[in-house]
């Protein structure tokens, strides 16, 4: 066997079939693409739930195209017996499958472990589910948003007597995706090693308490319950989000007492001096009245301003960005987290970049997130199967390029204006 060209990435010759939705099994998926894997993106004729949801650029939805860079697409009918003997070869090919599908769902379209593992032997088998692959849980639906509930995060997240508040973004559906990532690769070594492939379940639950180590396990440790403290710190102060001049925020925070020394340097004051300031427990015990004063030092200076006083001199500090800001910060640019792609259809599309840097084979985005059903034929034709077989299965609506799925959304727009 040659080879693999690692120029294209570390994980060049090995293919993912991805047959999740939404986030945290596509994102993942993504990241191995990004690497340099074939992933392909099987889809039904109604394709991704992220397709139809979020703001619209021409026909393509926002949310699935921001998550599924470096793949290629195809659309496969897998309710219908003959396209899964389609899906049986292309299994056959691939090294990892990613599925979000619930039971019994999953095994009626044929792509739970075992079937899959009758396809190919030493096939990585990755289940991303809500709560767990069994137990009492198992089987409901979920999303990041009831994950934060059951773990506790929405009870330490916002401010100390205001409601509880979930995170801006979705944490637990990014996370389950690395770990989706990083378990692929860990049965890849597996693999490598005895031949053997196997099954691993990944839970959004699981994922979200194994990043509250700092807080359900220290409460594990010491038996002191985590209270939820807004933008401040339950171990030193300052620590917060402070105005500018300008109606902006910046970020304050002294894991320290030198950053606090460095805090009244900048600013011009002598709080460190100040008895109800002079070290972190005098802070934390009058922290109003430290963020009134400091807020009242802050106000003075636009947030660009501040920021360049306080980098200048030594204190942890930010800029609070709004998106426009972000998309445009030099180090986010310089480290390409923010690149271009050609999209089909929409011209140049920014997606964001990868997140890790390979210096031996380096790795980047592959591919423009593919439009639904794009490379059906060209996948089709890989697997052996001719022009005239190829239109037979699409006619039958066994399968689906994107042609043919533009086709029936406008006939299916054409019975609807006729009543």
């Amino acid at each position: 066997m040659s080879q693999p060209d690692f120029s294209l990435g570390p994980l060049a010759g090995l293919r993912v079939l991805d047959l999740s939705t939404m986030l945290a099994g596509p994102y993942g998926a993504t990241l191995l693409g990004d690497m340099g894997a074939d992933v392909i993106k099987i889809e039904s004729h109604y394709g991704d739930e992220s397709r139809h949801l979020g703001p619209k650029r021409g026909d393509q939805r926002g949310p699935y195209l921001s998550l599924n860079r470096s793949k290629r697409a195809m659309v496969l009918d897998l309710q219908q017996p003959e396209a899964q003997e389609v899906f049986a070869k292309m299994a056959a090919t691939a090294d990892i499958v990613v599925v979000n599908v619930r039971e019994p769902a999953m095994s009626k379209l044929g792509i739970n472990y075992e079937q899959i593992k009758k396809h190919k032997p030493d096939i990585i088998w990755i289940w991303v589910t809500s709560f767990g692959a069994d137990g009492p849980y198992a089987g409901r639906p979920g999303i990041d948003f009831l994950a934060q509930g059951y773990t506790g995060v929405l009870s330490l997240n916002g401010e100390p007597k205001g409601a509880p508040v979930r995170t801006g973004f979705p944490a637990v559906d990014v996370m389950t995706s690395l770990l989706v990532a990083n378990a692929a690769l860990a049965a890849l070594r597996v693999r490598d090693a005895t031949g053997e492939g196997q099954r691993i379940d990944v839970s959004l639950l699981d994922t979200l308490m194994h990043a509250q180590a700092s807080s359900i396990g220290g409460y594990l440790a010491t038996g002191e319950v985590p209270v939820r403290t807004g933008n401040r710190s339950l171990y030193f102060a300052p620590s917060g989000v402070y105005p500018t001049k300008d109606g902006k925020y910046v970020v304050i925070t002294t894991p320290g007492e030198k950053f606090f020394g460095n805090i009244c340097r900048a600013l011009g004051t002598d709080w460190d001096q100040d008895p109800r300031f002079c070290n972190i427990d005098q802070r934390l015990k009058n922290e109003d009245e430290l963020d009134r004063v400091i807020s009242e030092g802050t106000r003075k200076f636009t947030r660009e301003e501040l920021v360049e006083k306080l980098i200048a001199a030594d204190v942890l500090t930010a800029p609070i960005n709004e998106v426009e800001d972000v998309v445009k910060d030099p180090q986010i640019l310089h480290n390409k987290m923010i690149v271009s792609t050609r999209h089909p259809t929409l011209g140049e599309l920014k997606v964001t970049g990868v997140p890790v840097h390979f210096h031996g084979t380096p790795v980047s985005v592959k591919k423009h997130p593919p439009l639904q059903g794009e490379h059906t034929r060209e996948l089709l034709a890989e697997l052996g199967y001719g022009k005239d077989e190829i239109d037979h299965l699409i006619s039958k609506g066994l399968a689906a390029d994107y042609a043919e799925l533009l086709r029936l959304r406008e006939a299916r727009r054409a019975k609807k204006a006729q009543g």
